[in-house]
């Protein structure tokens, strides 16, 4: 079994926790053993891009170097999280004088200077598991459901630092469908903002925005949604005023690998 460090953020302790624990029981029984470091703090949930802003990236940056101490890549799920910490990343493997600030506050025996590979944990099924293995796997398959794939805006970008996908035409989560056996629904919104940061300030509009992705979802035959962001979730569940389901994908992996029944009926 192939063991990863594992970051799980502050939200997927309380109202996030089916992303979490769908997660978990999903990689045990793929062969992958998803260990916490110890310790751990909040990411932050916004990654600050001034250069001189250091104190809020120091988080993140003890999770790598967490990491890299147990000699093992580090998965995140939550796609809040995974923004920072491979925001965080790519700036301090590129940027000299940054690198310098943050060992300086870190006090670290070894310098930390961006060596851990970041996966998020869609990634990690496409790249370390294989969606063609993974399908193999499969023991429910979802037959008939058309599932539509919510990107959101962290997930993707900025394109350079996280270099999960194509920003403007993803297909990751697309052919992670295809593997649990349904089908994806392409659709206009599925990777604009749903306004979940601006939910607390202006609701109205983070009604509109959240509305307008449920409405685009369904007008193209989608049975339900899936995210990786627990932020979007809230947003698409609570704001949307649709009665079109929102589930996280890891819930729609679980039930496809035989851990869960009925997620989505």
């Amino acid at each position: 079994m192939e063991t990863f460090t594992y970051y799980p953020g502050c939200t997927l302790r309380n109202k996030a926790k089916d992303l979490d624990e769908y997660a978990r029981a999903s990689a045990k029984a793929l062969g992958i053993e998803l260990e916490e470091p110890a310790d751990w703090q909040c990411c932050g949930g916004a990654y600050t891009t001034a250069k001189d802003e250091i104190a809020t990236k120091l988080s993140a940056v003890r999770v790598l170097d967490s990491a890299k101490s147990a000699g093992r890549p580090l998965v995140t799920v939550c796609s809040a999280c995974h923004n920072v910490i491979k925001q965080t990343n790519y700036d301090i493997s590129r940027d000299a004088e940054m690198a310098a600030k943050v060992n300086a506050y870190m006090q670290l025996d070894t310098p930390y200077n961006g060596e851990t590979t970041v996966y998020h944990y869609l990634e990690l099924l496409r790249d370390v598991v294989g969606f063609d293995k993974l399908r193999e796997k499969i023991t429910n398959p979802l037959a008939g459901k058309k599932i539509a794939a919510y990107y959101g805006c962290l997930l993707l970008r900025p394109a350079k630092a996280l270099a999960m996908d194509d920003p403007e035409n993803p297909t990751i989560m697309e052919d992670f469908i295809r593997a649990i056996g349904a089908e994806p629904v392409i659709y206009a919104q599925r990777n604009e903002c749903c306004g979940g940061y601006i939910t607390m300030e202006d609701k109205a509009q983070a009604a509109k925005r959240s509305a307008k992705i449920m409405d685009c979802a369904q007008d193209q035959g989608a049975d339900m949604i899936i995210t990786a962001c627990p932020l979007c979730m809230y947003n698409l569940r609570k704001n949307s005023g649709s009665e079109l389901p929102v589930y996280y994908f890891t819930e729609l992996l679980a039930e496809a690998l035989g851990l869960k029944e009925g997620a989505n009926e």
